[in-house]
């Protein structure tokens, strides 16, 4: 029995030893650089550098964008009134012309003859009237004395007429030969660009419904943008007063802005059911020539009066789902969230309905960076210098 005490007295000895010296390791592995990296997990994040811009207030004029064709004011087949063989053209392909200036030519000889022959026939009917009339006068003076019968006056009388009658006519077939002989010289109806020539000389020609084509002319300055405008739009801008000069401004496809300006010169008749839209045609000044009817055009329409307008750069605005946000920066530079209305977009800016107030300092870079309720490093940057960037 006293040997079974002695050997549990040393067991417990021994795990008295083992677990001091484990306490011991314990307390050694706990150093300075342990504490420090504690402290430094515990530490806050550093501030988030991001770019801060100040909300805008501006007098803005609501503009509506949308997409169209360019098309010429006057667009003009040009082919032959009467038939014959082409002996001349008298433009270059893609030339400018103007209103009146020869295109084609056909050959005048057959119809310069006609011309002769109808003059002809006008001199034989003036001849025979002449004669007529003083025959008719002289029936006239016998008849008093009762030296002519009735009947032979009347006739006398009746060959004057029809001899009047004859000069009328060949009147008429003189200028309509005369007209022919014009349509052989075919000339520019309006100012503006001819096409290529399809016909070359040496080929006939024959007039009437199948008559061919031999160019096309489409005048230059001004020239339409033909568009589609949505409901709301025509109710708002364009349905009020159709005689007010709505402006437009346009823009080609190789163009940021619109470089051009113009008014509302028609709407149509009628809203397409289909789509909701209304046929609406603008004039734009195209002086230099630089537009060609068929060209896509960028067309934004305004209307109404200036009204005052909060502005932001369009780049700072966020999507959560269907909501639209910006992380607006308060004094004490802690990130806040707020839901926000779009409107138009003017100059690269977007009109902001409601959810900021001029002043306020939103988010424009680093946007993925912040979260609500984090202290951010702000740079102070231009609004609008960060709207250009980012177009």
């Amino acid at each position: 029995m006293l040997v079974k005490l002695k050997r549990l007295s040393v067991a417990v000895s021994a795990v008295a030893v083992l677990g001091a010296a484990a306490g011991a390791g314990l307390v050694r592995g706990v150093g300075p650089g342990a504490v420090a990296d504690a402290r430094a997990a515990d530490a806050p994040a550093p501030a988030v550098e991001v770019d801060v811009a100040t909300v805008l207030s501006r007098t803005v004029t609501d503009w509506q964008s949308y997409s169209g064709r360019l098309e010429a004011v006057d667009h003009v087949d040009v082919r032959p009134l009467v038939s014959g063989t082409i002996v001349a053209i008298h433009f270059t392909d893609g030339a400018l012309v103007k209103k009146g200036e020869p295109l084609f030519s056909i050959d005048p000889r057959p119809y310069q003859a006609e011309v002769d022959r109808a003059a002809a026939q006008v001199a034989a009917a003036k001849a025979r009237a002449l004669y007529t009339s003083t025959d008719a006068a002289r029936a006239e003076r016998l008849l008093v004395d009762n030296a002519i019968a009735k009947r032979d006056y009347d006739e006398k009388q009746n060959a004057a007429r029809e001899a009047s009658a004859a000069v009328k006519a060949a009147d008429a077939a003189f200028e309509a030969a005369q007209v022919s002989l014009g349509y052989t010289t075919i000339t520019a109806p309006v100012s503006g660009r001819v096409s290529r020539a399809e016909l070359t000389v040496g080929n006939v020609v024959s007039a009437g419904a199948n008559a061919p084509l031999l160019t096309t002319l489409v005048s230059v300055s001004p020239i339409y943008a033909s568009f589609d405008v949505d409901e709301q739009t025509y109710l708002r801008y364009l349905g009020r007063d159709r005689q007010a000069k709505v402006p437009v401004a346009l823009g080609l496809a190789n163009e940021d802005g619109y470089s051009r300006k113009g008014t509302i010169s028609s709407v149509d008749n009628r809203l397409d059911t289909q789509s909701a839209t209304i046929r609406v045609r603008a004039t734009i000044d195209n002086r230099d020539g630089a537009l060609v009817p068929g060209l896509y055009a960028r067309v934004k329409v305004g209307g109404g009066d200036a009204h005052p307008a909060v502005l932001i750069d369009d780049a700072a605005i966020g999507t959560d789902q269907s909501k639209k946000y910006v992380l607006v920066v308060n004094d004490v530079n802690k990130v806040q969230y707020r839901e926000v209305q779009l409107g138009a977009l003017h100059d690269n800016l977007r009109v902001i309905d409601a959810g900021l107030k001029p002043g306020e300092r939103i988010v424009v870079n680093g946007l993925m960076r912040a979260r609500p309720n984090d202290t951010v490093k702000p740079h102070p940057v231009d609004m609008t210098d960060a709207a250009r960037s980012a177009a």
